[in-house]
């Protein structure tokens, strides 16, 4: 089913209210319990593994405000604590929906986590993004060809890529906690730092302690920035995690790319994780053209 513009507000509309519910639900909340997925990859990272009830109840909001959309513009749905039943594959348009991205952060009370609602066609190209942070009570959104916007307001193309070296700027490099046990973080960070001196930056400053989806967002609000994930065997983030702020990143004229600069894959047949090419935010493309060429040669 092709989706209007008009179409396309509507379905933002019932997104932004749908994650404002349960950022809200989010925000007056903590966890009684934390548990453990059952089936997941020994690999994979601790923020992968592990689920509260909070995330539960707000995926359980989001769901029921969204569920009447699916039949009346024929839309798959993706979420994270429930099974991917394919119907992603099969419709024009699917919901990605992370109900509470950085449970870590959550669970030990500190900022870095938000609610994440995507709408993707079937191709991977993300036509709405709607971010809710519980902690800041801050609304980020973009619907495709329409704009970005913040707290409602427009958020002027280009503005995010702002600050181009000098005045003591360092550049703001946004990973997650998985990165500071990497073997060779030290040799990711020397590269990063020339990169930064070579921009006429005053060298890196990393950020490793929320979810991908506010590590994406401190990459537009802390210019300029970088949040990156490397290629690896497994793991590497999911779809929902990287959905909605794509969608953001394409409207104010950002980069959001796979470690090599092609599109991301937000549609994979075989998997939900984005492992297998790696994922690349950046501020602009000359910044995103460096760390590529950078980190190509680790």
């Amino acid at each position: 089913m092709n989706l209007s513009p008009s179409d396309l507000h509507t379905l933002a509309e019932l997104a932004i209210r749908a994650a404002s519910e349960a950022g809200q639900m989010i925000a007056g909340s903590r966890p009684a319990e934390v548990q453990h997925k059952p089936g997941d990859d020994t690999a994979a990272s601790l923020a992968a593994q592990v689920v509260t009830e909070i995330d539960r109840r707000s995926e359980d909001i989001i769901v029921e405000r969204l569920t009447p959309t699916l039949e009346r513009f024929e839309l798959g749905l993706l979420t994270e604590e429930r099974h991917d039943d394919g119907s992603r594959l099969a419709a024009d348009h699917f919901w990605c929906v992370d109900p509470l991205d950085g449970t870590l952060p959550f669970i030990e009370g500190i900022p870095g986590y938000a609610v994440s609602i995507a709408l993707v066609a079937r191709d991977g190209t993300p036509r709405i993004g709607v971010i809710y942070d519980p902690v800041e009570g801050a609304l980020m959104h973009a619907i495709s060809g329409v704009g970005g916007f913040r707290d409602r307001r427009p958020w002027p193309i280009g503005s995010a890529g702002a600050g181009g070296g000098g005045g003591g700027e360092a550049l703001s490099v946004f990973a997650d906690r998985s990165f500071l046990a990497m073997d060779d973080r030290e040799v990711v960070v020397d590269a990063l730092e020339r990169i930064a001196r070579d921009m006429g930056l005053d060298g890196v400053q990393l950020h490793a302690s929320g979810g991908a989806v506010l590590n994406a967002c401190g990459v537009l609000t802390h210019p300029p920035g970088c949040y990156l994930k490397r290629p690896k065997p497994t793991g590497g983030g999911s779809l929902w995690d990287f959905a909605a702020t794509a969608c953001l990143f394409h409207e104010l004229g950002a980069v959001a790319t796979d470690i090599h600069g092609g599109p991301l894959d937000l549609n994979r047949e075989d998997a939900t994780n984005m492992a297998h090419r790696g994922v690349l935010f950046a501020t602009n493309q000359a910044l995103a053209q460096r760390i590529r060429a950078g980190i190509a040669q680790i």
